[in-house]
C-alpha cells in the first residue's frame, strides 16, 4: 500500500441542507468507509490519507482545493 504523507486538504461548504460527504477507501476494492451529513452553511475540512483515496459528494456544495473551486449539485 502506498504511504501518503501530508495528503492534500480540501474544504467542503454545504450550500443546501443534507449534503452528504462520503469517503472512499484505497486498495484493490474501493468501498465507502465514512460518511458525514452537512446542513446549509456547515463546513468540513478533510484530507486524503492512507485510507481515503476519493470523496463523493451528494447535494449542493462548494468544494475548495489547491486546484481551485467547484460546485456540486448544480
Amino acid at each position: 500500500m502506498e504511504n501518503v504523507q501530508n495528503g492534500d486538504y480540501f474544504v467542503i461548504k454545504a450550500l443546501d441542507h443534507g449534503v452528504q460527504v462520503i469517503g472512499l477507501t484505497r486498495g484493490q476494492d474501493t468501498r465507502f468507509h465514512h460518511t458525514e451529513k452537512l446542513d446549509k452553511g456547515e463546513v468540513i475540512i478533510a484530507q486524503f490519507t492512507d485510507h481515503t483515496s476519493a470523496v463523493k459528494i451528494r447535494g449542493k456544495a462548494e468544494i475548495m482545493t489547491k486546484h481551485g473551486k467547484i460546485e456540486s449539485g448544480s
